[in-house]
């Protein structure tokens, strides 16, 4: 087993002043135009100190490949000291893409404002082009210093609780069965998937106090999954989102349970004792993986998450239309190679005609 962990991390009240510790002249934010408008991404940026400050504000979700290009002129032309990633999932794809093509020296500080992809702690980034989500895996993605900071949380809107939260869930889930999973994975996910279980709720309904909790239980999914790999509810999950542009998150909660009952012949025995593990009673194999998606089923509706795609509004009668298309696009996914079990086209179908609703 072989477990890396190149990521500083800095979590709680005040975790932004760690940015001065970098004592960069030249600083770069990434961010999208709601943190320039709000004004966060300018304390972001006097909060690290430096002399000069420019901001790359373009980030918008499923970043594309011809954006991370424009972006990466921006980080050369400024050679900054520090490059700070400000935001959700796709600020942390846009800047890591940033910094690998620019082939800077200059560290990636990844400041996440939702608890959701995990993105600060990982070797991946997804860049989007002509429609198809293209995930990079590389060690030089990971970032140098991920800071989870308390008060980037409180004004966290319902819907990106309820979306990175099952995000998060998808990502612990999918590290434990991987093909790379190990002993250190396996508690990490294991721990941040009963977390996310017990607070998500809370947080949903505006309990504040159990956020930074949470930030950290996504984070330490990441951590899970970084080093295990994903699995086939991710795959189908891009090959969708590039195509349809739902998010991501909502696109999990609507795939994992069904993803779960067709990898439940390969990790079946992993799935019950999760479930036991987390408080869903019953011991056989087969209770513990039926209890597992149904409490999930019953999570995604407490959050408010459509139950099939036809509810998130792809038409049944377009996914027919481009299923093949989408089975192709989730084959080629990286993310299927550490599945558990090797995925086959019928497996996809089948996952998909579960999610898909009436119509």
């Amino acid at each position: 087993m072989r477990f890396e962990l190149g990521t500083r991390v800095v979590s709680g009240e005040n975790a932004l002043d760690h940015l001065q510790d970098f004592g960069a002249r030249r600083v770069l934010v990434v961010c999208d135009p709601f943190f320039m408008d709000s004004g966060q991404a300018a304390r972001i940026g006097a909060a690290a100190g430096g002399q000069q400050t420019e901001f790359f504000d373009k980030v918008e979700p499923d970043p594309t490949v011809e954006l991370a290009a424009e972006g990466t002129g921006v980080l050369k032309a400024l050679d900054p000291e520090l490059v700070i990633a400000l935001g959700g999932g796709s600020a942390m794809d846009l800047a890591k893409a940033m910094c690998y093509f620019a082939g800077t020296a200059a560290p990636l500080c990844a400041v996440p404002t939702t608890s959701g992809s995990g993105s600060e702690v990982t070797d991946f980034a997804i860049l989007t082009h002509k429609g198809v989500k293209h995930p990079l895996v590389d060690r030089r993605l990971r970032p140098h210093t991920a800071i989870l900071e308390a008060s980037l949380l409180d004004s966290l809107p319902r819907s990106l609780i309820a979306d990175g939260g099952f995000d998060a869930i998808s990502h612990a889930l999918e590290a434990l069965v991987a093909k790379n999973a190990g002993s250190i994975s396996d508690c990490l996910a294991t721990e941040a998937f009963r977390r996310l279980l017990a607070l998500l709720p809370a947080s949903y309904g505006g309990d504040k106090s159990v956020r930074l909790r949470l930030h950290e239980a996504s984070t330490m999914a990441g951590m899970a999954f970084s080093q295990a790999g994903l699995g086939m509810c991710h795959a189908i999950s891009h090959a969708l989102g590039g195509k349809y542009h739902v998010p991501h998150g909502r696109l999990n909660a609507i795939l994992l349970p069904g993803v779960i009952g067709c990898n439940a012949h390969a990790a079946g025995d992993i799935y019950a004792r999760l479930a036991q593990s987390a408080g869903m009673v019953g011991s056989a194999q087969s209770l513990g993986v039926r209890n597992l998606k149904n409490t999930l089923v019953k999570l995604r509706r407490e959050l408010g998450l459509p139950a099939t795609l036809k509810d998130a509004g792809i038409e049944p009668r377009r996914l027919r239309q481009d299923l093949e298309e989408i089975v192709a696009a989730a084959l080629e996914d990286p993310c299927c190679a550490t599945n558990p079990m090797t995925v086959e086209g019928f497996m996809i179908r089948g996952v998909l005609e579960e999610a898909a609703g009436r119509g």
